[in-house]
């Protein structure tokens, strides 16, 4: 978990699409994401031999970014670092430890 732990050096927020009960100020249903957990994270651009294995299950993966584990965390949602949006394509639970969590995105335009 040490190992884990120093590579946490980016602030990311995860955020979830609205649902029917999401009301704005007027209580009128709102289009915004709503932000579930705001998380220290490590970003990974995959290149060359990672790419080339995450490109077997999805040529769209391009990055990797790891949480300590947390529940409730879905493929539906999306994760933002400063003016980057990531979508979440894949969660990868390694050793099933519940220690860490690896989420498989590609970047947003």
């Amino acid at each position: 978990m040490t190992v884990l732990v120093n590579r946490l050096d980016k602030r990311v927020a995860i955020f979830r699409p609205p649902g029917e009960d999401d009301l704005d100020d007027w209580g009128q249903p709102t289009d915004d994401w709503i932000e579930v957990a705001k998380l220290w994270a490590s970003i990974e651009p995959l290149r060359g031999q990672d790419r080339a294995a995450a490109a077997q299950v999805t040529a769209d993966v391009t990055t990797r970014i790891r949480v300590r584990y947390r529940e409730g965390i879905d493929r539906t949602m999306v994760v933002r670092y400063k003016s980057i949006e990531f979508e979440i394509l894949y969660i990868i639970h390694p050793s099933f430890n519940m220690q860490e969590l690896q989420l498989m995105c590609k970047e947003r335009q």
